[in-house]
């Protein structure tokens, strides 16, 4: 590791204290229950570790939590009526600078959708058929697909609403408008998962991004859920026995429960050029989804027209650093967040300073010992949660986004820690030469293989505080015991990898 590489490691590690148990967003908010489509379950955002593609950002936000692969006869279509956004921050004053504006159109096949003679003749009759598909579906024949998904995207410099819009286009052909594969019916409908996946990299596109050199990558599709968290039982008031949650050697130990759900990704790959300003290596990025502020429904529904959309777009779901929204901000404000904006997070400071998960896990396991740190306020989290790490990632701003130096480089696959740039500490103090230490990681964006729930829940306990009387369960191995690691993940884009199938042709 070169000198650079290992400052860097330092002052990120510095950066891990971000609030607890930082994960995925899945039903984080009251109000966003009653809208799963455009909910944010995780957004990542890193230096594309690709061979070849090193000089790239990869940017995911994952929607539509908790999918279950059988959820037939309607699937998974996104919200045609809402706007998902992508923002980057490159001027460091918490207000985005570039927008990736995604809009969805869900048509039927036909005027009527595919329809069936159906009777004897002189009695026969064309009627729709309620199935998505009446056949197998591939790449190059849609023809037996009854409802047909596609997506435009559009480029925003400046503000989101009223800055400068152009579409982004195909490399082939110079459309503007982009096929979405359909969900993972199942095996009878398209193939087992080596053919499912061969048909959803054909629509991985290659696309021309205005103002950009240099050419993108877009997918927007279904994928196997890429979070990793013991959900049932951290919400059931951590209900896991402290000897387990606190030895290393059983990370990993319970299957992740969240593995047979799939979830709709929009993913792009960006030349760093196209999204840095001048010499300012550190991007800030977050993801949003927005619906109109009107909504009436239609007491005589169609497919088309189930309801009106009026007024201007409200924002309903923001995802920046992940499970801010869960596990740090109070019930009362959560819906207040996510119709937030970061140039306005001071709003949310006494959760950061006075965080209070560590207080519940003393309340919980204090009898094993647990305490929470005494230091208040909490620096250690401010930093990185609000400003970022001076000279590594921070760009100016007081606010709650992911923040990612561009200038620092990608860590292959192979080579990844899954604690990030934690693991370049031992007892709070940079260890020179320590194995592992991996400064491309979380904090520094975070990639699909970072387990940020370990990560977190360590450091909101003083993994980083400056000695056990500030923070007296500061060296604990806090875990979940479900592992993330980038081994569950692909080595090259969209590094999401398969939807589970909905039927397997054998009854499952």
């Amino acid at each position: 590791m070169s000198r650079r590489q290992l400052a860097g490691a330092m002052a990120l590690a510095a950066a891990l204290a971000v609030p607890a148990a930082d994960a995925s967003s899945h039903r984080e908010a009251p109000f966003i229950t009653r809208m799963p489509k455009v909910d944010a379950t995780d957004f990542y955002m890193f230096r594309s570790y690709e061979a070849g593609r090193e000089d790239s950002v990869t940017l995911i936000a994952n929607y539509l939590p908790l999918q279950d692969a059988y959820g037939g006869p309607n699937y998974f279509s996104l919200d045609p009526d809402a706007l998902y956004e992508i923002h980057i921050d490159n001027s460091g004053d918490a207000i985005e600078d570039i927008t990736f504006q995604f809009r969805f159109t869900n048509n039927l096949n036909g005027a009527n959708g595919i329809t069936l003679p159906v009777g004897p003749a002189g009695n026969q009759k064309n009627v729709s058929v309620p199935f998505t598909n009446v056949g197998a579906i591939t790449f190059a024949n849609r023809g037996n697909q009854n409802v047909q998904e596609n997506y435009s995207v559009k480029v925003v410099r400046g503000a989101r609403r009223s800055g400068t819009a152009q579409d982004l286009t195909n490399t082939a052909g110079g459309s503007t408008t982009f096929a979405k594969p359909a969900d993972y019916v199942g095996t009878k409908s398209l193939g087992n998962a080596a053919a499912y996946e061969s048909y959803a990299q054909h629509h991985i596109y290659n696309v021309n991004i205005p103002g950009c050199t240099g050419v993108g990558r877009m997918f927007v599709g279904q994928r196997r859920e890429s979070f990793a968290v013991n959900l049932g039982p951290v919400f059931d008031l951590v209900n896991a026995p402290p000897a387990v949650i606190t030895d290393p050697s059983a990370r990993g130990a319970v299957p992740n429960p969240l593995a047979k759900k799939n979830v709709t990704t929009l993913a792009l790959e960006v030349p760093i050029s196209c999204l840095k300003a001048g010499t300012q290596s550190v991007i800030g990025g977050w993801t949003t989804a927005s619906v109109r502020q009107a909504r009436a429904v239609n007491p005589a529904a169609t497919y088309t027209t189930p309801s009106r959309e009026g007024g201007a777009w409200t924002q309903v779901s923001r995802l920046g650093m992940p499970l801010v929204n869960e596990v740090v901000i109070g019930i009362k404000d959560k819906d207040r967040f996510n119709a937030s904006e970061p140039k306005d997070d001071a709003q949310f400071a006494d959760y950061v300073t006075h965080p209070t998960l560590p207080a519940v896990l003393e309340l919980l396991f204090g009898g094993a010992g647990v305490k929470a740190p005494t230091v208040f306020p909490r620096t250690d989290l401010v930093a990185a949660f609000l400003t970022g790490v001076t000279g590594v990632n921070a760009n100016g701003s007081v606010a709650e986004m992911q923040r990612l130096n561009t200038a620092l480089p990608a860590t292959a696959k192979s080579g990844q820690n899954n604690l990030g740039a934690a693991a370049c500490f031992v007892n709070g103090q940079l260890t020179l030469g320590n194995a592992g230490c991996d400064p491309a990681g979380f904090p520094n964006g975070r990639r699909p293989g970072d387990d940020v729930v370990d990560v977190a829940l360590r450091v909101s306990m003083g993994y980083l505080l400056a000695n056990d009387t500030q923070a007296p369960a500061r060296n604990v191995p806090f875990h979940d015991a479900v592992l993330q690691d980038a081994s569950q993940f692909d080595a090259v884009f969209p590094y999401l990898t398969t939807p589970n199938a909905g039927a397997n042709g054998d009854g499952t």
